[in-house]
């Protein structure tokens, strides 16, 4: 497939820190690429060079073909760009928006009726567009912010937390538009601190202290996760369990998830043995014990606390 970002050995640093260190990775045509990492760990670095807006340390990057450090104008038109705050502007009705979009994108005048109603319809707006932007609801407003994002057709799209603050119903039907946009050709950067969301990317990269430690298909990655196993565990006492499983031999991590605990183990049938030996000990009732596949959550943090062992 053609490569619509290809980024080898970026470096970002800012005097002595380095805020992006030696990352790779590639960006098929019609992927939807996750890019995920807690604060400060270099997302917002790498896209604001790949939107030619900070000049790499070294390194090479390039969106659409162009090179990030000598082409930032032709990539800053190859794109599109939308964030959580969605950048719209609340005084001005829906179409008004648009049609401010559209000129600032420099859609050319013989093409902007076309366009907006294109985003009318995709948005689902067309009944909705002489409504002033401020009265509009979330969901619709992170609707149009995506459309006015794309009147001009980019090739590639970069969405910044785009479904933050959204109720999940909308972050569902936001996603559905994704999948069309990503069907029609173009290419998908996003982040989202929503780890169910990760799951709907084609494949995920994840970053941390500027350093890309994971890449690949969020079931490879949750498959390939650790060499040991995962438990869901519901007991009586929740936070006695937590205690008495920590040094209990066999067990090499507990953390609360919902109304239990995802215990990892090194060997299925010793460490289930383990925990319920270690829980009748303090007089703990065992509600549910059962093998489960990780979460895009328990990649998350595994691969992070594999990476802090790494680096203490």
């Amino acid at each position: 497939m053609t490569a619509a970002l290809e980024i080898r050995d970026l470096v970002k640093t800012f005097g002595d820190f380095v805020a992006v260190d030696h990352v790779s990775f590639q960006v098929n045509k019609g992927e939807i690429f996750g890019f995920l990492g807690p604060n400060g760990a270099g997302k917002s670095t790498v896209i604001r060079m790949l939107c030619g807006l900070l000049t790499p340390t070294s390194g090479y990057g390039a969106v659409a073909g162009f090179d990030v450090t000598r082409n930032p104008e032709e990539i800053r038109r190859n794109i599109g760009y939308m964030s959580q705050k969605f950048s719209l502007y609340d005084d001005l009705r829906v179409e008004e928006n648009i049609d401010f979009f559209s000129r600032i994108y420099g859609v050319p005048k013989h093409l902007r009726a076309e366009r907006k109603e294109y985003v009318l319809r995709m948005a689902g707006l067309t009944d909705r567009r002489a409504t002033l932007t401020r009265l509009l609801a979330g969901g619709w407003k992170q609707r149009l912010a995506l459309g006015c994002a794309i009147v001009h057709s980019p090739r590639i799209l970069f969405l910044d937390e785009p479904t933050s603050g959204v109720d999940p119903i909308a972050r569902r039907g936001f996603w559905d538009l994704i999948y069309q946009l990503a069907e029609g050709g173009q290419t998908i950067l996003v982040t989202t601190h929503y780890m169910d969301e990760a799951e709907y990317c084609h494949r995920l990269g994840l970053i941390y202290r500027g350093k890309l430690i994971a890449l690949g298909v969020p079931e490879a990655l949750k498959r390939d996760l650790h060499s040991h196993k995962l438990l869901q565990l519901e007991t009586s006492d929740l936070l006695a369990s937590m205690r008495a499983l920590e040094a209990a031999p066999g067990v090499l991590d507990v953390a609360v998830f919902g109304a239990g605990l995802h215990v990892s183990v090194a060997d299925l049938a010793a460490g289930t043995e383990q925990i319920r030996r270690a829980l009748s000990q303090h007089q703990i009732q065992i509600k549910r014990l059962d093998p489960i596949q990780p979460t895009m959550e328990d990649v998350f943090v595994g691969l992070i606390e594999a990476e802090e062992s790494k680096n203490p």
